[in-house]
Formats: C-alpha cells, structure tokens, sequence
C-alpha cells in the first residue's frame, strides 16, 4: 500500500495584502451648493416654491382663468411645480437636518427626471398663457379681463421655471459623477 499523506481541512489565514503606492481613499465629488442635501438646494427648493405657489394663487383669485386653455394649463403645471417643490424642500430640510447625504444614484435620478418634467411643463405652459396674456393685450380687450393678474401669474411662472433650471443642472451634473 502506498503511503498517501491524506488533505486535512484547516483554516487559512489571509495573507495581508500591501497597500498601493498611494494610500488614500477614493475621491469623492464634493457636494456643490445647489446640489439635494444641500443649504443651497434647500434655498432652490424654497425659491422654486414661492414663485410657483404666487402663480397658482393669482389665477385661482381670477374669475376667467378657465377662458382659454394655456390658463388652465398654466394652473395645472404651476401645481404640480409647487407640490415637486415643496416635496423637495420638506425631503432637503430632513437631509440637512439628521446630516444625511442625498448623494444616491436612484435619489439622484429621480430628482433629475422630476426636476426635468416639471420644468418642460411649466415652460411650456408660462409661454402658453403669455402668448394668451398678449393677445389678450392686442385686442384690447383688458378691461374685460384681469390682464394684470394675467402677466403676474405668468410672471411668477416664468421666475419658478427660471429657479428649476439650476437644480436641473446640477443634478443632471451630478448624475455624471456616480
């Protein structure tokens, strides 16, 4: 009979790998001012609201907001801009204040494609009733309609679209970073 050294099982300790050349961690993209999480996205958020939320009020205080189409359709956008806004604000007071960092991926994602629809609608809708508000304008027919409530709301829509831009931006920006 051969002699056969039988394998026996016994734990294996890691051998300790050396360390790189260079021994930091990776780096991180810094939280820009702006970005979700952030004092500036949370002032964004809040400059994003109170345009929004003017604009729905001055067309619901309107009698005949309900006569053209782009009004109604301003209303609808400025809406749901003023309730994406706050949503965002309520969500970066939290961050901010248990000091949580909203840099994940699908958080990320989720505010740029929000931010990204809810901007294209409200443009849309602002250049909407603008082009109403100055035809209105040209026909002469302001003493009929509230033409200045009009160009307010549209205004204050305008100045909303105006604020999105920037969280837009760099949340498609920090997208690129993940």
């Amino acid at each position: 009979m051969m002699n056969v050294s039988r394998p026996a099982v016994h734990p294996v300790d890691t051998i300790p790998v050396s360390p790189p050349a260079n021994n930091r961690p990776p780096a991180r993209m810094k939280d820009v001012q702006g970005m979700p999480g952030t004092t500036g996205g949370l002032i964004l958020r809040l400059s994003q609201f109170v345009p929004a939320l003017i604009s729905v009020s001055v067309m619901l205080t309107t009698s005949d907001y309900r006569s053209a189409t782009a009004f109604c359709c301003l209303v609808l956008a400025v809406s749901l801009q003023s309730l994406w806004s706050l949503t965002l604000f309520i969500i970066d007071a939290y961050a901010l204040l248990v000091r949580r960092s909203l840099r994940n991926h699908l958080i990320v994602r989720c505010f740029t494609v929000g931010d990204g629809i809810t901007s294209t609608l409200t443009f849309a809708a602002a250049s909407a009733s603008a082009g109403i508000t100055v035809l209105i304008n040209d026909l002469d027919k302001c003493n009929v309609n509230h033409c200045t409530r009009f160009e307010t709301a549209v205004a204050m829509a305008f100045i909303s679209w105006f604020a999105v831009s920037p969280s837009f931006i760099l949340n498609f920006w920090s997208l690129a970073s993940f």
